[in-house]
């Protein structure tokens, strides 16, 4: 008869014989999962082959796991049939990670039982300790009127008695957690987005607020002013009209709530994006996780930093669990989109250039034959720069303001320039 198969949370020994074996097997998989089963008297391919049982049999296999596991965890010990055979079943719950056995540790990989570096036992231990569910706020007077109403919009309802403790946002003793405190309505992290002029941070252009609030109200904020400065540019060539986005939406959308959802909320750092004139950044503050890798990152492979953040994201549909959001990104920028170092990941999403910046809607030269000196140096001067704004072009040719307006009224009367978008964050576009 066959028990199953061995996988990261089961394991099988022959024999008590294999004790130490099976305690290691325990430890590995408690860092590993917070749970695990272990048998005796079943081989590696899952088929029960029995375990003799004597007076201590039971006793010595909780005496070992006490002795040897730190720290102790209290096992469910039970000998159950299978197929008329006497197996041993223990089981375990624990949270405490990281575990040791006889003195190591240990993490579980596919069905091996792995001893941990240095470096990641240090990750294990932080991980337990940086997790925001296990932190407490530092405030507990908390509210959640804006996290309810995102729950009432997509259709879904919240027990005003248990939604606390639902969505995790307690700790073991009860009180709020720093995950509570970061979905509350009113907390103490800065979410900025940040516009500069040229291609570093020299000279600051606006820098919008979005925290303070429920973190997922601030991320569709986020995602609502990208959108909106997304323009559009248009070119027609031989009859055909051309649009072209800025910047793809898809993958910074899939960026900036990565970065969310995956950043070390315990370094009381949030995420950030700063728009540069050539490019996008989104900051997250926290590197890879240990036991996973550059490839199981690239290819998608899901393993959330705030697992039980991720878990209400995917119930309110601002995010899909398919680990599909690096993989869309390389697949449009390629992998140097991502500087990934032990303290932060930044993806840079280029700003697109294939248009020239002052964009003609047909191929044919204007006549500039009936302009005046001003009307064809502003008209010039717009087409080497198609956001010079009225202010750049008096200073540049010694002229008053009213003087430019003037000659671009006449510019657009004649057909030769019109404008797409605000004042104050639009452009021209030469006809």
């Amino acid at each position: 008869m066959k028990i199953g198969t061995e996988t990261e949370r089961i394991e099988f020994k022959k024999t008590t014989g294999e004790l130490k074996e099976g305690i290691i097997s325990i430890c590995s998989m408690l860092n590993k999962h917070g749970k695990c089963e272990l048998y005796f008297g079943v081989r590696n391919d899952g088929e029960a082959t029995g375990q003799q049982l004597g007076d201590s049999t039971l006793r010595e296999i909780s005496q070992a796991i006490a002795n040897f596991i730190k720290p102790q965890i209290v096992p469910s010990i039970t000998v159950e049939l299978a197929d008329g055979k006497n197996i041993i079943k223990v089981s375990a719950e624990g949270h405490d990670s990281p575990y040791s056995a006889y003195g190591k540790y240990y993490i579980r990989s596919a069905d091996e039982d792995r001893e941990v570096s240095p470096s990641v036992l240090r990750n294990m231990m932080m991980s337990g300790y940086d997790a925001i569910v296990n932190i407490e706020s530092n405030n507990q007077e908390l509210t959640f009127t804006q996290l309810k109403l995102l729950y009432a919009n997509a259709g879904l309802t919240l027990n005003e008695n248990t939604f606390q403790h639902n969505l995790n946002l307690v700790t073991r003793n009860g009180t709020y957690n720093l995950m509570a405190n970061i979905l509350s309505d009113s907390n103490s992290f800065s979410i900025k987005v940040a516009k500069f002029k040229g291609t570093d941070k020299t000279e600051l252009i606006t820098r919008n607020e979005y925290g303070y609030k429920c973190l997922l109200v601030a991320m569709k904020q986020v995602l609502d002013y990208a959108e909106a400065i997304n323009e559009t540019s248009v070119k027609i060539t031989g009859g055909l009209r051309r649009e072209t986005k800025l910047f793809d939406m898809d993958a910074f959308r899939e960026a900036w709530s990565n970065a969310c959802l995956h950043n070390r909320w315990s370094k009381q750092t949030p995420p950030a994006v700063y728009f540069f004139s050539d490019r996008i950044e989104v900051i997250s503050i926290g590197g890879l996780p240990e036991d996973y890798s550059i490839e199981d990152f690239y290819a998608g492979r899901s393993r959330p930093v705030n697992l039980e953040l991720q878990q209400i994201m995917v119930q309110l549909d601002f995010i899909e669990q398919t680990g599909h959001g690096v993989p869309l990104i390389v697949s449009k920028y390629g992998r140097n989109a991502f500087d990934i170092t032990e303290n932060f990941i930044t993806v840079t999403i280029p700003l697109n250039k294939t248009t020239p910046p002052a964009q003609r809607i047909n191929d044919t030269e204007p006549n500039l034959s009936m302009l005046n000196a001003t009307q064809r140096q502003v008209f010039s001067a717009i087409e080497a720069d198609n956001r010079i704004t009225v202010a750049e072009l008096s200073g540049q040719f010694k002229v008053s303001a009213t003087t430019i307006n003037n000659a671009l009224k006449v510019l657009k009367n004649q057909g030769l320039i019109e404008r797409s978008g605000s004042k104050k964050s639009g452009y021209w576009i030469v006809k």
